[in-house]
C-alpha cells in the first residue's frame, strides 16, 4: 500500500454504461461528458497515493433490489445494470474508468455509497480522513453520499467537473447546497495541486480544541429530575 500522505480517498460512484452511456436505461444526460475528466481524477488520485473506492450499482435480473422509486422505469428502460450484461444497458464502465490492481469495488444497494455498505469500515482501517467525490448522479449519489460522509465526520471534496446531472441547473443547485452544507468544491485542474495541507480536518480541529478547553472541566451529570428523566428510568 503507498504512502496516503492527504488521509484521503477518491469514489467515483455509478460511472457504469447504464447510467453514462446514451442509450443506457438510466442515461444521465451530463454523464458521458464527465469521463475524461473523471479519468484524469482517477490518474491523479493514484499518483498521489489516494486510494481510488469504485462504487456502483448492480441490480437482480428479477428487480427485487431495484428502488422503490426507480423501478417502473428500470423496466421501462430494458432492466439495466443486471451482473452479466454487457453493452450500453449494462453495468460495465466506459473502458476509462476501469478499477486497477489495488483500487476498492463496492457494490451499493441505494443511493448513498455508505448505506448498508463497508466503505466506512475500509475507510477508517485505512485512516483516511477526506473522501472526495465523483460520479452520477449529483443530486441523489453524489449528494446523498457527501451528506453521509459528513454526518460521519469525514471532510467532503466534490469534483465538480467529474459528476453529473440531467440538467445544468440541478448541477449548479446541488453543487451549492453541498457547499453550503460544508463540502469543499473544486474542479479536476484544482485536484492536480491536491496536497495534505489542502483541505483542513475540521473533526481533528474540533477535538483539539475541545481537548485544551476547560470549558467542561468536570463531566456533566444532571441532579435530582433536571432533565425528567426520574419518572422513566
Amino acid at each position: 500500500m503507498k504512502p496516503n500522505p492527504t488521509r484521503s480517498a477518491l469514489i467515483l460512484i455509478d460511472m457504469e454504461n447504464g447510467f453514462v452511456d446514451r442509450r443506457g436505461g438510466h442515461c444521465i444526460k451530463g454523464a458521458q461528458a464527465t469521463v475524461p475528466a473523471c479519468a484524469r481524477a482517477l490518474d491523479l488520485a493514484r499518483s498521489k497515493g489516494i486510494p481510488v473506492f469504485f462504487v456502483k450499482r448492480i441490480y437482480r435480473a428479477d428487480g427485487s433490489d431495484v428502488e422503490l422509486t426507480r423501478y417502473a422505469a428500470w423496466k421501462a428502460g430494458g432492466h439495466a445494470c443486471l451482473p452479466a450484461s454487457t453493452g450500453p444497458n449494462s453495468a460495465q464502465a466506459p473502458e476509462a474508468l476501469r478499477p486497477q490492481p489495488g483500487d476498492y469495488a463496492i457494490i451499493k444497494p441505494r443511493w448513498s455509497a455508505f448505506f448498508q455498505t463497508e466503505l466506512d469500515l475500509i475507510l477508517r482501517r485505512l485512516d483516511v480522513r477526506t473522501v472526495i467525490l465523483a460520479g452520477t448522479t449529483t443530486p441523489n449519489c453524489v449528494r446523498t453520499t457527501c451528506y453521509d460522509a459528513i454526518a460521519l465526520e469525514y471532510n467532503a471534496v466534490v469534483l465538480t467537473d467529474c459528476c453529473s446531472s440531467q440538467t445544468e441547473e440541478i448541477q449548479r443547485v446541488n453543487l451549492e447546497d453541498m457547499e453550503r452544507a460544508g463540502a469543499v468544491l473544486m474542479d479536476s485542474a484544482a485536484f492536480a495541486a491536491y496536497g495534505p495541507e489542502t483541505v483542513p480536518d475540521l473533526s481533528a480541529a474540533i477535538r483539539e480544541e475541545m481537548l485544551l478547553s476547560d470549558a467542561f472541566p468536570e463531566p456533566f451529570e444532571p441532579e435530582g429530575d433536571a432533565l425528567g428523566w426520574t419518572d422513566r428510568w
